[in-house]
């Protein structure tokens, strides 16, 4: 590691080979808590390039426990985090509504490193128990339409740098890397990123893919649709900016979807969203993102019919039935 941070300290990059082998010897326990911090600081300071971030990919994802979800089609709806705006869990409350609009979510997540509240945080708090068993998952997605992977439980690489990322508290370059490596690779995602350059990045490599996707990121910086200004969309087919009244039907303010102070208050939040009883704003911002991934996903040829199927999954709680039904196969 010695060596590896001499190189970038002289401002030079890795090539993808090297990226990966890194990973690979991270992921097997070589390198300290000092060696890795050091590492991850200088993705703050510069930016990470393709060939980087695609060896850092390609090595979680060599380690990565399969699961092999493919014949559901299943959709993502993530955020990169790390926008630094401690909203509540939007883009979770957005697949129940998916999940209750008829989708298959398989939604992949992680405790929050740079946030109060990831979505592992809210799943196991409100009672989801993490597992990596293909049966369960598949029963999951069959009897609910959604079902969970817990980040660590893939990949072992995150298993490892859970408790530094989070003691250090500010975005690393494993935000931008998680919506990469859903081991379900799912058929369709809606990504959310903290950042336009971020957005530039992950289009060249969705692309790449050949995956289905949106992309959408907030102009005031939020890595979600927050209605609290415009959003820029971009999909295989162009960039569009839209506005929180063409999104939302009006926009919000910050404070309107705040997650509180701790965990509890998320899942609070969380609970009292999906059972009706949200505030006009956290209802429209969880709609507006549910919408974009229902329309993005091939459902819906337009914006307006996906938000209203998104509204008819909360208010006639379907969406709740469907997060009742998770919690209790548990």
């Amino acid at each position: 590691m010695k060596k590896i941070l001499q190189q970038l300290f002289e401002h030079k990059t890795l090539d993808r080979a090297t990226a990966r082998q890194i990973m690979l010897d991270l992921a097997g326990a070589r390198f300290n808590d000092t060696e890795i911090a050091a590492f991850m600081t200088v993705y703050l300071m510069r930016t990470i390039t393709i060939d980087e971030l695609l060896g850092f990919r390609d090595g979680l994802l060599e380690l990565a426990v399969p699961a092999p979800l493919a014949d559901f089609a299943p959709i993502d709806i993530v955020g990169t985090g790390g926008d630094g705006k401690n909203t509540f869990n939007i883009s979770t409350l957005a697949c129940f509504i998916v999940a209750g609009a008829g989708g298959k979510v398989a939604k992949h997540g992680n405790y929050g490193a740079s946030s109060i509240s990831g979505a592992s945080n809210v799943m196991e708090t409100l009672g989801y128990r993490f597992s990596s068993d293909t049966g369960r998952l598949q029963r999951e997605l069959e009897a609910t339409g959604f079902t969970f992977l817990h980040a660590p439980l893939f990949h072992p690489a995150l298993k490892v740098v859970g408790p530094l990322r989070k003691s250090l508290g500010f975005r690393t370059f494993f935000n931008m890397l998680g919506p990469l490596v859903n081991p379900a690779a799912p058929a369709f995602q809606l990504v959310g990123v903290y950042s336009l350059e971020l957005a530039r990045i992950y289009n060249y490599l969705l692309q790449l893919d050949g995956r289905a996707f949106t992309l959408i990121h907030g102009l005031d910086g939020y890595d979600e649709v927050s209605l609290t200004n415009d959003t820029k969309v971009i999909t295989p087919e162009g960039e569009r900016v839209l506005s929180p009244q063409v999104l939302g039907k009006r926009s919000v303010q910050p404070a309107d979807i705040s997650g509180g102070n701790s965990v509890a208050d998320a899942a609070k939040i969380f609970v009292k969203i999906l059972r009706g009883e949200g505030s006009w704003a956290q209802n429209a911002v969880v709609l507006a993102n549910a919408a974009l991934a229902l329309q993005g996903s091939g459902g819906y040829a337009a914006y307006d019919a996906a938000y209203d199927a998104a509204v008819e999954s909360l208010e006639s709680g379907s969406a709740l039935r469907s997060f009742e039904k998770l919690i209790s196969l548990q």
